[in-house]
């Protein structure tokens, strides 16, 4: 059996407020996020408060990065200037490639309610950072689901969750970073041993309840565990959990970020911001 992979960190997410004033728990993000590559941003967002979502998020521009969003609960719908236009519900993911430009606007569509999901930003190789962009909704329905020996639920949006002779392909799959996203629902004393590939970068982020990771580390609810890229995975969870594993194939490439633009260097961060202020940008 392998030995399991060393716990790096344990840190909660930071109040954020983004968009027209939406408020976020910014879970990656800002200074260092070298650390995280391939991955730029985790947000979550959660709130029965109308007040701290409704403004939603104008239309704004991507460029260099694909963005992730999964919801939870509530409805948010996206537009942008390629005419897509798509409604996130409870359970749905919207997989949107910026690549060369794309802009788009992700407004509440109710006034009331929950609203809860995540956005993650997962980086482009720079071969790919000017190529045509692309978006995609992919509902609830077609998103594959599997139950552990353990009665544990995953969710798989992105890649391959494997344990054991369990093995489910998930709806998204991606050559350069190779992603791994799982929802994982923990019932009260359950145990999963989810088998990621030697060298990706792999993340926990709890969302409800409290695990335990490696067996001698304890992460509550708006906590992200950074975990060392070589080893097994052992969590467990003693009263039940709502856990994220992110994982991914590390680019190490140089990220020079500028607001909402993800490029290799200072000087395509500049191009960006040329050709975004004369209407060439996508």
């Amino acid at each position: 059996m392998n030995p399991l992979r060393p716990v790096l960190a344990i840190q909660p997410g930071q109040p954020a407020s983004d968009g027209a004033g939406v408020r976020l728990n910014r879970v990656i993000g800002g200074a260092g996020i070298e650390r995280f590559d391939p991955f730029l941003m985790l947000d979550e967002f959660s709130t029965d408060n109308a007040d701290d979502y409704i403004a939603g998020f104008p239309p704004h521009p991507h460029r260099g990065f694909e963005t992730i969003t999964y919801m939870l609960e509530g409805r948010m719908r996206h537009e942008d200037h390629l005419g897509n236009v798509g409604l996130l519900q409870g359970g749905d993911v919207q997989w949107m490639t910026a690549a060369r430009g794309i802009i788009h606007s992700e407004m509440p569509e109710q006034e009331q309610g929950a609203m809860r999901g995540f956005q993650l930003w997962l980086n482009l190789p720079g071969r790919d950072k000017m190529a045509d962009p692309d978006y995609r909704d992919i509902p609830s329905t077609q998103i594959p689901r599997l139950r552990t020996e353990q009665n544990v639920e995953v969710v798989v949006v992105a890649g391959t969750f494997v344990e054991g002779d369990s093995r489910q392909t998930g709806a998204v799959q991606r050559p350069h970073t190779e992603p791994h996203l799982f929802d994982m629902r923990l019932p009260a004393g359950s145990v999963v041993r989810p088998e990621l590939p030697a060298g990706h970068r792999a993340l926990l982020y709890v969302y409800q309840g409290e695990i335990q990771v490696q067996q001698s580390h304890e992460a509550k609810a708006g906590r992200l565990v950074r975990l060392d890229d070589e080893g097994a995975l052992l969590l467990s969870s003693a009263g039940g959990a709502c856990v994220l594993l992110i994982a991914g194939k590390p680019l190490h490439e140089p990220i020079v970020q500028y607001g909402p633009f993800v490029m290799n260097s200072r000087e395509e961060i500049e191009q960006a911001l040329r050709d975004f202020r004369d209407g060439s940008f996508a």
